[in-house]
């Protein structure tokens, strides 16, 4: 049995983030647990530019962002356990992982979980149709192509405009190939405006809300699909059915937090998110347990993955330090109020906050776009921050800063609302 002050689950930027921010708040016994042969997580098959504006003040690819933060862990000395999968978490801090020099059991003062997301794939949409070759995962085609180096495909339909999908439009057309179609399913697209802008716009890529793949078609190799119009009940109205011929399905159909180090520890998952509850430090509901990045909420900007995971590293380093110092008081030990989504919202994070514990930044999504809106916080009927938003979509993430002086002595529950303004 290994000891150490804390473990970090993952190498991706919200892990080697964490861990930076954990060191450098003054605990030097970090390490972080990796499943893949070097850290960086997804970073490293994004070899688009665009990271790094807000964080580090210039425009970088992933490759290089991951670079930057593996130099920092490097500088500090914090170990990193590679091509070693931590198969359990319990409640009391203890790690198990396996790896190629066998079993390995970790005691730690502070667990961060920093896991990320994986991809939902075709079987959870029931897609109707045959199985070929051809269907990837929008991730699975980036890695293929930006990694390894193989052409997926020379012509594409894609289902889904989340940001991968919308890139890997892009990337195939920078390939030759000729993307048909990006169908989806929401009468809105799910990726950020910059993205629809520059992966379909400027490559001529006809975007289709309110439709999706109806059936899949081909013997060894897809041979095409069907794409169709649905209703306001998402419903395939069968008069609108078209056949699309294409030897490539790319799926960009959401993000699901790999969260089962973290069911399995008994921390309690938001259901709207898919990832734990946390307070404003992002301590799940067992005291030492903190989460941050894609495994908590999914994110846009790696840049915001990057801040949440500061707050998780110098959360987890304020609780150990607190248990060196055999302090009564840790982040875990002051009343919390909780957060709610009122209207327009669909929801809140961090799920509840300690009302003395300084400034805190709420998270947010909306449910549906909207024009020019405002956001207010409330405490019964007490506004706590305001904001005005030129327009707001599902697809970006919000982000309000309340005052410590505001959230000072609140008992009840915080509410963020917002309304569309003319």
């Amino acid at each position: 049995m290994l000891q150490h002050d804390i473990v970090i689950v993952g190498g991706g930027p919200a892990g080697m983030a964490a861990a930076v921010k954990a060191y450098d708040s003054g605990v030097r016994d970090v390490v972080i647990i990796d499943r893949e042969e070097t850290p960086g997580g997804i970073l490293r098959q994004c070899i688009h530019n665009g990271f790094g504006l807000h964080k580090l003040g210039r425009e970088l690819t992933g490759p290089e962002y991951a670079a930057v933060y593996a130099e920092m862990v490097k500088e500090r000395g914090i170990r990193v356990y590679t091509e070693t999968t931590v198969t359990a978490v319990t409640a009391d801090r203890t790690v198990t992982a396996q790896s190629r020099d066998g079993m390995l059991k970790v005691q730690a003062g502070a667990v961060v979980l920093a896991m990320g997301c994986r991809e939902r794939s075709r079987g959870a949409l029931n897609i109707a149709g045959t199985r070929p070759a051809g269907v990837y995962s929008a991730g699975t085609a980036q890695k293929l192509m930006n990694c390894e180096g193989f052409s997926v495909g020379r012509r594409a339909v894609i289902l889904g405009s989340g940001d991968i999908g919308l890139i890997m439009a892009r990337r195939m057309s920078l390939e030759g190939a000729k993307v048909e179609a990006v169908c989806e399913l929401m009468p809105y697209s799910g990726g950020l405006a910059r993205n629809i802008e520059q992966c379909l716009h400027d490559f001529d890529i006809p975007l289709y809300l309110s439709h999706t793949v109806a059936e899949i078609h081909g013997d060894e190799r897809l041979a095409g699909v069907t794409v169709a119009a649905v209703d306001e009940h998402r419903r395939i109205i069968d008069s609108t059915r078209r056949f699309i011929p294409c030897d490539t399905l790319l799926l960009s159909v959401g993000l699901i937090p790999e969260n089962e180090l973290t069911r399995a520890a008994g921390i309690p998952i938001d259901p709207v998110t898919n990832g734990a509850v946390v307070d404003e430090h992002r301590q799940t509901a067992i005291p030492g347990i903190f989460a941050c990045g894609n495994v908590l909420q999914v994110h846009d900007l790696v840049d915001y993955v990057s801040d949440e995971a500061e707050l998780a590293g110098a959360g987890a380093a304020a609780y150990v330090l607190a248990k060196h110092a055999d302090s009564e008081t840790t982040v875990a030990d002051n009343i919390t109020v909780p957060t709610v989504a009122g209207d327009g919202v669909r929801y809140v994070l961090p799920q509840r906050v300690h009302p003395q514990s300084g400034d805190v930044a709420l998270f947010l999504r909306v449910s549906a776009p909207a024009g020019r809106v405002r956001f207010t916080v409330r405490a019964g009927d007490t506004v706590l921050a305001t904001a005005v938003r030129p327009k707001a979509a599902p697809g970006e993430m919000e982000k309000l800063p309340v005052k410590a002086e505001k959230l000072a002595g609140v008992t009840t529950p915080i509410t963020v609302s917002m309304e569309e303004l003319a």
